[in-house]
């Protein structure tokens, strides 16, 4: 009985327990702790926006914002530092920033122009530090490497002008500002003549309301937001994130293609399937496997480079020469490149230039290729790889047996007719021999003359000179 009554007094006691820390203040159940214990800090995150802008950027700056948002950051904190990039990949972080509950700012410290400037126009709070510019987004069709590039045509033109005004109505920011960064047609009176793009100083973009406050350092940003006291976090690019955006760059993309191709293009003029083959299909692979990440290159693309390669691969293995089923898949292969180069919305002169970009990489790649059969060989560390194609002729260049060898010099006679083979007997011992070109007929004296591998090559033996006879002598008396 006493047990049981223990057991209560503790079971209560524990119960009590309980209450008491509910209630007691400061506790995490205490109902007035809210309101009465100090409430956490505010939440920013910093997001750099610098270098050019690609298409792996673009998945970086969505995946912050979802981190931001689950965090329940108070604000998001673009720090732009860029001189441009392609326009599909600033039309997604636009987008990412539009559809975003958060309240984002776009620090411009030093520049934002091209596609940085409708990333910047794109946030809610726009600031500059001193000295910083923000404009000069008129769009223009990349050429070959050391060529100047060229204006786009008007279609693209006219779409990215309005991408900046739509951008400018969501923001409320001056509309003809924006569209005269775009297109030089566009004439702001006392901003800018028809004729010039607009580009805007700091000043001037506080003047104009395109920007909405300056500052120098990312604390006075703060400052000026009301979140000095704030915990900022420094969003870093993941390492598959940093490896998606080196797979997409301009200048590695076209580097992978020119690789696979010149693969391809080598392994096509050499027998078997050996180590150009496999460099060109893996660089071919890292290409789609990066385009396939950010949401480029689909099943599609990758089916239709697939039978490409097995078409090209029919040719090389199945079919003799390069005909109909090569030139296929070449062109299947290319068109794979050239759409996963392109995304949904691309204008014509988007197409165009990826279409240039594939097509100088198979430029590249057909030189390099030409380079390398006609003068690879040629280098003396390559005459150790290669084997020599005239192996040459005698004994020396030959596979002959030593017992064979023995022959070389014998005389004998042609125990049959030679036309021109046929058998000698030399030494006593019937031997199959082959004659240098003329009819021996049977019992004719033959010499050997070389052994060239498993032959044994005679000729008519000359006829031995006959001897001068002796001069009489005189008998003297």
């Amino acid at each position: 009985m006493f047990r049981y009554r223990l057991k209560g007094l503790v079971g209560l006691a524990l119960v009590a327990l309980g209450l008491l820390g509910l209630l007691w203040p400061g506790t995490p159940g205490f109902p007035h702790a809210a309101a009465q214990g100090v409430p956490a800090k505010p939440i920013v995150y910093v997001l750099p926006i610098e270098g050019v802008i690609d298409l792996g950027l673009a998945p970086f700056v969505q995946r912050v914002l979802d981190e931001a948002t689950q965090a329940g950051a108070a604000a998001v904190i673009l720090e732009i530092e860029t001189f441009g990039g392609r326009v599909d990949a600033a039309v997604q972080i636009r987008d990412a920033l539009l559809n975003s509950p958060l309240r984002t700012v776009g620090f411009v410290n030093k520049r934002a122009i091209s596609a940085g400037a409708l990333i910047a126009l794109a946030t809610q709070k726009l600031v500059m530090s001193s000295g910083s510019t923000i404009g000069a987004a008129a769009p223009v069709l990349a050429g070959a490497p050391g060529v100047e590039a060229k204006p786009a045509e008007e279609k693209t033109v006219s779409y990215v002008r309005k991408e900046f005004r739509a951008t400018a109505e969501a923001r409320k920011r001056p509309l003809l500002m924006a569209e005269a960064m775009v297109d030089a047609d566009v004439e702001v009176p006392g901003v800018v003549a028809k004729g010039k793009l607009l580009t805007l100083t700091t000043e001037e973009a506080l003047q104009h309301k395109v920007a909405d406050f300056s500052a120098d350092t990312l604390q006075g940003v703060l400052q000026q937001l009301g979140l000095e006291g704030a915990e900022v976090r420094h969003a870093v690019p993941h390492w598959a994130e940093n490896v998606v955006r080196l797979l997409t760059h301009p200048v590695l993309s076209s580097l992978l293609i020119s690789i696979g191709m010149l693969g391809i293009l080598l392994e096509m003029r050499t027998p078997g399937f050996g180590v150009a083959g496999a460099l060109g299909i893996a660089s071919l692979g890292l290409f789609f496997f990066g385009h396939w990440l950010v949401q480029l290159a689909g099943w599609e693309e990758l089916l239709l480079a697939g039978a490409g390669l097995l078409l090209m691969v029919a040719e090389i293995f199945f079919i003799p020469g390069f005909g109909i089923a090569g030139v296929l898949g070449m062109a299947a292969l290319l068109g794979a490149l050239v759409l996963s180069m392109t995304g949904a919305g691309d204008t014509a002169a988007v197409i165009v230039e990826a279409t240039w970009r594939v097509v100088i990489a198979l430029l590249v790649a057909l030189l390099a290729g030409f380079a390398l059969l006609r003068f690879f060989p040629r280098l003396p560390f390559a005459r150790r790889l290669v084997l020599a194609a005239n192996l040459g002729t005698g004994p020396e260049h030959g596979s002959a047996p030593l017992s064979d060898q023995r022959w070389m010099g014998k005389r004998g006679h042609a125990a049959s007719v030679l036309r021109p083979a046929g058998i000698a007997d030399i030494d006593g011992e019937r031997v199959d021999v082959v004659s240098d070109g003329a009819l021996i007929e049977r019992g004719a004296a033959i010499q050997v003359t070389h052994v060239d591998g498993n032959r044994i090559v005679v000729r008519l033996a000359p006829e031995p000179p006959s001897p001068t006879p002796e001069p009489l002598k005189r008998n003297e008396p």
